[in-house]
């Protein structure tokens, strides 16, 4: 962090890391409104009692802060180690120095069960703060779901864990709910008053959207859906981008011109707990030199003569709500941009945040995707979403029971919402989260299917519902699932005994922050990691920090989706590079056509596709069969796959025939564990690599306890290379390995009536069964 000084207040330039950030907000006041009953819409701002009192009375005000802190399902124990020195524990010692501060916490249950585990002590302190009725504890989906995605089964479920387990821990039932990434669905009141809560946080962005104003956003209001009633909070928009990155001063300047002389207006700021020292350079200005939040504590116990902390159920108890609000689906206005296809995501946050500077007021009506559209921009969160669909069916029809609880437990952890979106950093693109979320899916199908007695499944079904069949293929050791209109590719590969996913591997594409890097790399060249931003910043946009010099010319794009046992036709002077660039010129079109089912059997399936293969504007009609077969035991599972050719047409066929197989082996950073090995040569699975005349193949991960030995038919060549998307995170833009991809390929000279047929032999072996580590009795 630059400079800054010890005590007073300054203007240090801070990194503002949050999931609704914005541009800075001026100090600018904003007219004073007082409560208002009924609709609170354009022209209403309300009745200022304030000018009906007379004589000279105190302005006063309160002050209700939420802090919200969550770690995702499969995120690093020593990540959460370093968040929770840097930003957990100092906010709860902050806390006890600061006995008169009141405000509501929230825990998330995958961050709740690792202190229970690794930090109860810090459990202890928190249950001491609760009892002196210093913070109020708040709840929602146990594993930070979005609540919006989910079975109302779920949702309700979700919700009643937390209910439970806070109950047990601290002694008391909470009464508001955090909405993860405050995805809002106008249904979910129903939700919520099933799961026996009261009142939740909503962003300003929300209530703009109902047409409700920010000076009206002083208080809660009233929602309902089905007659089910709930309150809502709207976090105040000036709060939210001083809290903790403007002078104090500001901030108390900022509450004593929203105060009034009735009293009746409540500041509410929800938000991130992590942007209080997790963020970069906030644990400096928070908790080190500058000590923001200390400062500030003082600040609001020396002010308390007109400036009260309190907590939403309080404040509730003693007030009630303002007006009544329906607002649309929605969440923070980012989000929507997020949602949006990347060029439109670029124009539209370009937009916003000019206007946001310039203070135009038709700022409040601009909005983008709706939260689900994640599901259209990537195939990949689609795939989990409706598998999630699934496994919870599955889950639901099971007998009561210690295998049925454990299933659940297994698939509320797969609801776990950070990998079903992606915004400016993580998200989907988080390889070993995605993984756990795909390990929880796979145990809880596994249990379903094993306690329905389907140890072999066979089935014809719209698996992602696009309108389309797909075919899903299931043994007693793996999952298999082929789209019949993306190239008859293998989707998913699931192995149940180490809960695997092989075949969860991210396609390359464009997202509009690749926009940003390629400025920065035309600005600085590739001699400096960092573009550091002028004086006047507080947004984690204004900074740009590469992790490697030239990632710019790294970006590269698929053309498909990134599935296993495509057929490629391509141009006969295609090289490695090419190839691993995603550049490779493709002559036919059987790799991401429609194929027509021929048989589908118990461990069988066979498909089809009348496919074309253009050479120097010349086309040639060629008939692609594949065949794909499934057995073996638990342990270990096999896959079977002959590719045939042929040639349809009067033409002979010249073209680099390639299968290509794209598989997960949570490689990345040169990890031993992961590796793939030809002729006795291993390297890192997230090496480049090529061999000729090979006859085998083998690829594993000692930690997962997998290893896929591939054997070829014939003398084949291989080249391999590893799947890298450039994303955002926190620390700069950097390399992420999604898996790696393996083209094995032969020089194509096919005569016209002639045939080629490849055959690849797949046997997967597990080190151990994690079932038996959960249900003793074995299977």
């Amino acid at each position: 962090m630059a400079g800054g000084h010890a005590s007073g207040d300054v203007d240090s330039p801070v990194a503002v890391l949050d999931d609704a950030d914005a541009p800075r907000v001026h100090g600018t006041p904003l007219p004073a409104g007082g409560r208002c009953r009924g609709g609170c819409g354009f022209g209403h701002t309300g009745r200022d009692r304030s000018r009906l009192t007379r004589g000279p009375m105190p302005r006063r005000i309160s002050l209700a802060l939420a802090i919200h802190n969550h770690q995702p399902v499969g995120n690093f124990d020593w990540v959460l180690a370093k968040v929770f020195e840097r930003a957990y524990m100092p906010m709860v010692e902050a806390l006890e120095r600061h006995p008169s501060i009141r405000l509501a916490l929230h825990y998330s249950g995958p961050l709740l069960d690792w202190l229970r585990a690794e930090r109860p002590e810090f459990i202890e302190r928190v249950i001491t703060l609760v009892e002196r009725d210093q913070i109020e504890i708040m709840g929602g989906g146990y594993y930070e779901p979005v609540l919006a995605s989910l079975p109302e089964r779920d949702r309700v479920g979700q919700l009643l864990r937390m209910t439970t387990e806070l109950e047990g821990l601290f002694g008391r039932r909470p009464r508001g709910a955090w909405l993860a990434e405050r995805v809002w669905e106008p249904d979910l009141p129903t939700s919520l008053e099933a799961g026996g809560y009261e009142w939740t946080i909503l962003d300003d962005a929300h209530f703009r959207a109902a047409a409700i104003r920010e000076e009206d956003l002083w208080g809660p209001y009233s929602t309902d859906d089905q007659g089910k009633l709930v309150r809502v909070f709207g976090t105040e928009r000036g709060l939210r981008y001083r809290i903790p990155f403007r002078p104090v001063k500001e901030v108390i300047a900022y509450l004593r011109h929203h105060a009034t002389e009735g009293g009746e207006r409540v500041g509410m700021m929800g938000d991130d707990g992590e942007k209080f020292g997790a963020w970069p350079t906030t644990w400096e200005h928070c908790w080190g030199q500058l000590q923001w939040v200390d400062r500030f504590f003082t600040a609001l116990e020396d002010n308390a003569d007109w400036l009260t902390t309190t907590t939403p159920s309080v404040w509730l108890a003693e007030h009630g709500p303002i007006g009544r609000v329906y607002i649309p689906t929605g969440s923070y206005e980012e989000m929507g941009g997020w949602a949006l296809p990347p060029d439109e995501s670029l124009a539209f946050t370009t937009v916003l945040h000019r206007d946001q500077t310039r203070r135009r007021p038709e700022v409040r009506w601009m909005r983008g995707a709706f939260w689900r559209n994640f599901q259209v921009r990537y195939r990949e969160i689609n795939d989990l979403h409706k598998q999630m669909l699934r496994a919870s069916d599955a889950v639901d029809s099971m007998t009561d029971g210690p295998d049925r609880a454990l299933a659940l437990d297994h698939l509320y952890q797969a609801q776990s919402n950070d990998c079903y979106w992606h915004g400016l950093f993580g998200g989907i693109y988080i390889n070993h989260m995605r993984l756990a979320t795909c390990e929880h899916l796979i145990a809880a199908e596994d249990l379903a299917d094993t306690d329905a007695g389907r140890s072999h499944v066979a089935e014809l079904r719209d698996l992602d519902l696009d309108g389309l069949d797909d075919v899903r293929l299931a043994g007693p050791g793996q999952t298999v699932v082929i789209d019949l209109d993306e190239g008859a590719g293998i989707g998913a590969w699931d192995i149940r005994p180490v809960r695997h996913a092989l075949g969860s591997v991210m396609r390359r594409r464009p997202e509009a922050y690749h926009q940003t890097l390629r400025d920065f790399d035309a600005t600085v060249g590739t001699d400096g990691p960092t573009l550091e931003p002028d004086a006047d910043a507080t947004s984690i946009h204004a900074i740009v920090r590469s992790k490697e010099e030239g990632l710019a010319a790294r970006i590269h794009f698929d053309a498909f989706e990134r599935r296993s046992g495509l057929v490629r036709f391509l141009a006969p002077e295609t090289d490695h590079a090419t190839w691993a660039a995603g550049r490779a010129a493709e002559l036919g079109d059987a790799v991401a056509g429609r194929y027509e089912l021929v048989t589908l059997e118990l461990d069988r399936i066979v498909t089809s596709r009348l496919a074309t293969v253009d050479r120097r504007g010349v086309s040639a009609s060629v008939n692609v069969t594949k065949e794909l077969t499934i057995g073996g035991d638990r342990r270990t599972p096999t896959l079977d796959l002959s590719v045939t050719i042929d040639n349809e047409s009067m033409l002979r066929i010249d073209a680099l025939l390639g299968i290509e197989w794209t598989l997960m082996m949570l490689g990345g950073g040169g990890n031993p564990a992961a590796w793939l090995e030809v002729d006795g040569v291993r390297t890192t699975h997230d090496a480049n690599g090529m061999a000729d005349a090979i006859t085998s193949l083998r690829q594993g991960n000692d930690a997962v306890g997998i290893e896929l030995a591939t054997t070829i038919g014939e003398s084949i060549n291989v080249w391999w290379a590893p799947v890298e998307t450039i994303s955002a995170s926190e620390e700069g833009f950097e390399r992420v390995y999604q898996g790696a991809g393996i083209l094995f390929w032969t020089p194509l000279a096919l005569a016209p009536g002639a045939s080629r047929t490849i055959r690849f032999s797949n046997v997967v072996t597990t080190a151990h069964d994690r079932v038996l580590d959960e249900v003793p009795s074995g299977r």
